[in-house]
């Protein structure tokens, strides 16, 4: 398949005023999906329908008013949720039936950024041929179906509602978080007005930082992102435990009270134990970052473990290949299939909740079996022109550190995928031997 020319890993993504960030594209692009996706609208099923959803970001509306209209000239009904997380838009455009559903967010990015992504009607990322179907579209010339045929658009109030409900749904129906004091950064994003609610109806006694957006205030300085804030709230109030989003709310941080921040690796063991105690594991998927020592752990356990490139959506292919439900990224990216179609923070922070309520542990103590490893990367910069794949030092000095390495650790080399540079990557069992790895890296000359 060729490279598609503006759906990258996510959907489309950029700086607003930009290329692609802007009312024009965002209007064709709407026109061009709302012609693909009349296409494989089922006859006898009323007429196409989407649902778009949005974070806090200010050229949302901007946005928003561009794809509704590119819609609705090409025939499709518009329902608009106004802000809800990610995961909302898929489980409600699964749960209606709707044809897909958009989010407008660029999640973790800043203010400035924004992005465009999709989802099917099942509620996952849209499959590679429907992207690249809607990308031929969009250089078409726009056009207008006929009056009689216009698409329309309304609001929908109780989006939010329906999604906190769902949530709670993915735990027992008999959890209480009764005496369990929290603090909640929803990183003045999408799920501002729905976190909260979500811990605080099933007992918990929240205290909510990050929850008052202003359109450019989102992901700054607070979030998954950036949890200092959080650790300082968590240690202030003696909370329990803090949960972190980001601005779409489908990454997860956790603090412990001590003020210790978990990842995505070690919050995805702690769901991956809870769930071996109901039965077997058949496996489970990270990334190419995801730590050896989750790896190895994972090992011992017997849970068969695969390695996706880095990206949810690359996740998700994985584990749908391998008929597998848990995986996720050190970033926090995490997806249990048998809670929800995509990767979810607050339904991710719930099932690290059962967990613990069931076991009696702090998160600490439940994880205690998880020795992540030392990890070190160092960026090298890339002359124009250098070609580092096929190296014969650099393959020569790969060779040395895997051989030094044994069964320590691993050692990852990459380029960037945005800017000229070399990520050297490795992980040892302890500080010592990663120096000592990434040295022997560092020594080869890329000029030669």
């Amino acid at each position: 398949m060729n490279k598609k020319k503006y759906f990258g890993t996510d959907g489309v993504r950029g700086k607003v005023g930009g290329d692609v960030i802007n009312a024009e594209f965002a209007l064709r692009l709407g026109y061009a999906a709302g012609k693909v996706i009349s296409k494989a609208h089922q006859s006898g099923r009323g007429r196409p329908t989407v649902l778009i959803g949005k974070d806090t970001r200010v050229s949302g509306y901007m946005i928003e008013s561009a794809l509704e209209a590119g819609f609705a000239s090409a025939g499709v009904d518009v329902l608009l949720a106004g802000p809800v997380p990610t995961p909302a838009v898929a489980y409600l455009t699964r749960t209606w039936r709707l044809d897909a559903g958009i989010v407008i967010s660029a999640s973790h990015n800043p203010y400035f950024d924004n992005g465009i992504k999709f989802f099917s009607s099942k509620g996952m990322k849209l499959p590679d041929t429907t992207e690249a179907a809607i990308e031929a579209a969009i250089d078409e010339p726009l056009g207008c179906v006929s009056s009689e045929k216009l698409g329309r658009a309304r609001r929908i109030d109780d989006a939010a509602g329906r999604y906190i409900e769902f949530c709670k749904s993915t735990v027992s129906s008999d959890m209480d978080l009764g005496g369990v004091k929290l603090v909640v950064d929803a990183a003045n994003g999408a799920a501002y007005h729905i976190a909260p609610h979500v811990f605080r109806e099933l007992g918990a006694e929240v205290h909510a930082i990050g929850v008052s957006p202003d359109g450019f205030n989102i992901n700054k300085d607070v979030g998954a992102l950036h949890p200092d804030g959080l650790v300082n709230e968590v240690r202030t109030r003696n909370a329990d435990l803090g949960i972190a989003l980001d601005g779409d709310a489908d990454r997860l941080q956790m603090v412990d009270s001590a003020g210790r921040v978990y990842n995505g690796d070690e919050l995805l063991f702690a769901i991956v134990r809870e769930r071996m105690m109901r039965g077997p594991v058949a496996g489970v998927v990270g990334t190419l970052m995801t730590n050896f020592g989750f790896e190895r752990q994972l090992k011992v356990m017997g849970v068969p473990f695969a390695r996706a490139n880095v990206g949810d959506r690359y996740v998700l292919e994985q584990l749908q290949q391998r008929g597998w439900l848990y995986g996720g990224e050190s970033s926090g990216h995490l997806l249990c299939l048998d809670s929800h179609t995509t990767g979810d923070g607050i339904v991710a922070a719930l099932q690290v909740l059962a967990a613990l309520k069931r076991s009696g542990e702090t998160l600490s103590q439940w994880i205690s079996a998880l020795h992540m490893y030392p990890q070190k990367m160092i960026n090298v910069a890339l002359k124009p022109g250098t070609k580092w794949t096929g190296h014969a030092g650099l393959d020569a000095a790969q060779k040395d550190v895997e051989t030094l390495l044994g069964d320590r650790g691993r050692v990852l080399i990459r380029a960037s995928g945005t800017e000229p540079t070399l990520r050297l990557m490795v992980e040892a069992q302890d500080d010592e031997l990663v120096t000592r790895c990434l040295d022997m890296l560092l020594a080869v000359d890329l000029s030669t």
